[in-house]
């Protein structure tokens, strides 16, 4: 058991202390619920992932023929076997940018033929399509979400990707999967047109005023296919895009599509300090707020929801793209991005306030997807003789597996984090109950870079005293990271925390969830 002396916390052997002079003072802090309230039953698709052909995603990551860890499928078999672990809902796929230029067809069938990938200035051999990414979301027990090309695509050939996934064989598509040796449906439920088209480096970017009838026609022809698809269509939180966009197509949508990366690395890689990291971190729930009021204004809230299904604290690192040609010295810059000496602590952190942020917002965030899945920024790295579980993996695994299904109403007081002119509240918070409201699960961010904070839990009357069950990530330094010779440097712990009072200390740069009969 972890106890708070003097010195400071004093954790398990292999677990390094934490020095008395690090830790000047405790941090207060109060989070208040109600138990016994009804609480937001929140989407489990807010724990989903992205994977793109960018990079060594799929080819190295999640596909690798001809590798000894690889099953018969080309699928690394430890990859699935991790991903298993994050009880992942729903991926999207084929992007982001590539899905811009992708055209579906070419990755269909058996005499496919590679080619160039104008977003990413590539080429992909195509070997991994409709049929493999379908395949592989079912064997990580996942839901396929697929982006549609809205850059140099149709409206028609998106509704013709619906007719081949859905359909069940009355159509000359569904006959192609049949052909394909797919002879039952793929029921691919979740379908975005276009990926950031409001950005002018993106492949076919619209205009405002082409966005809008774009998107109209074509949920309309992908309705007409399957009708009980769920459309999305990419949006902006600020600026002159979405509001449009709802006027001319709210009526056919089911999501609108945000994004948001918080540390932009695309041209320069230095990624941001922890503290720098912390400063950023209330910027994702202002993203949602701003969504929420668009859909508020247009008459749409509580019709359309909000899927933040492109996110990640660091922006991934492209120098010159998308767009930018066959440039082989800088396409090789993009292996900065799976320096895993990046992944600190601040990303774990960052990463747990986002998720809280969605979970506040239960009732209007239905999806949020993490980008990407492997490699890149993404929580697993995959090398050829392994893989290694970055921090924010086990930020993933905590909140799919130890949280209750209810969000409740929580007061969060924390003293302040500073760093020059900016502050954040040093404690984020989100209280959840199980549906009988019998259990509760508390998840407890401690954004300090070297101080504890005591927090006190208002759950009811009298104050919790006595024993609670914890789960801890925590590393024995803010910028601890995992790598492939020391892959388990930072990773979660099972404690008994005691509670006084209903107060109990939280380690610094830490993340927690505690769990407890009401």
């Amino acid at each position: 058991m972890e106890k708070l002396t003097r010195r400071g916390f004093v954790r398990a052997a292999g677990v390094a202390a934490v020095a008395a002079r690090s830790l000047p003072a405790f941090q207060a802090a109060t989070v208040a619920a109600d138990l016994a309230a009804p609480g937001v039953r929140f989407n489990r698709m807010l724990f989903g992932q992205f994977l793109e052909h960018f990079h060594r995603q799929v080819y190295g990551g999640v596909f690798e023929p001809g590798s000894p860890l690889s099953d018969g499928d080309g699928f690394r078999a430890d990859v699935i076997a991790a991903l298993r672990e994050l009880k992942i809902p729903v991926v999207r796929w084929p992007g982001g940018c590539f899905a811009s230029a992708y055209h579906w067809l070419d990755g269909v069938g058996k005499a496919r033929q590679p080619s160039f990938d104008k977003a990413w200035g590539v080429e992909d051999s195509n070997a991994f399509g409709t049929g493999e990414f379908v395949k592989w979301c079912r064997a990580i027990g996942a839901e396929p979400y697929i982006c549609t090309n809205a850059g140099t695509g149709t409206p028609e050939e998106m509704s013709d990707w619906v007719e081949y996934c859905n359909l069940k064989g009355q159509a000359r598509y569904a006959r192609m999967r049949q052909a394909n040796g797919f002879p039952e449906p793929h029921n691919v439920r979740f379908w975005s047109i276009g990926n950031e088209n409001y950005l002018g480096g993106e492949i076919g970017a619209k205009t405002v005023a082409e966005w809008g009838p774009l998107v109209r026609e074509s949920a309309k022809m992908m309705r007409a296919v399957d009708r009980n698809i769920k459309v999305l269509a990419a949006a902006t939180t600020t600026g002159n895009w979405t509001a449009p966009l709802l006027k001319e197509a709210g009526q056919y949508l089911d999501y609108i599509s945000i994004h948001g990366y918080w540390d932009p690395l695309w041209r320069v890689n230095k990624p941001s300090g922890y503290l720098q990291c912390m400063m950023r971190s209330e910027e994702p729930e202002q993203e949602i707020l701003q969504a929420a009021a668009l859909l508020e204004t247009t008459g749409f809230k509580g019709k359309i929801k909000i899927a933040f299904d492109e996110w990640n604290l660091r922006g991934w690192h492209h120098p010159g793209f998308p767009g930018g040609g066959a440039d082989t010295a800088l396409i090789a810059q993009r292996a900065e991005n799976d320096r895993n000496e990046t992944y600190t602590m601040a990303d774990a952190v960052f990463s747990a306030g986002l998720l809280n942020a969605c979970l506040r917002h239960a009732e209007d965030v239905q999806m949020a997807c993490m980008a990407p899945v492997v490699n890149a920024r993404g929580p697993l790295f995959v090398h050829p003789k392994g893989i290694v579980r970055r921090t924010t993996f086990h930020v993933l695994k905590m909140y799919a597996d130890l949280l209750e299904p209810n969000v409740l109403a929580a007061q969060v007081s924390s003293e302040p984090l500073k760093s020059g002119e900016k502050q954040v509240p040093v404690l984020d918070a989100v209280v959840t109950s199980s549906d009988d409201r019998r259990r509760f699960a508390v998840a407890l961010v401690n954004r300090h870079p070297d101080q504890p904070v005591q927090c006190t839990l208002n759950l009811g009357a009298p104050p919790r005293d006595g024993a609670v069950q914890v789960r801890l990530l925590a590393g024995d330094s803010p910028d601890a990271y995992n790598d492939v010779g020391r892959p388990d440097r930072v990773a979660p712990e099972t404690r008994q925390w005691k509670l006084q009072g209903g107060a109990v200390q939280l380690p610094p740069h830490s993340v927690s969830i505690l769990q407890g009969p009401v």
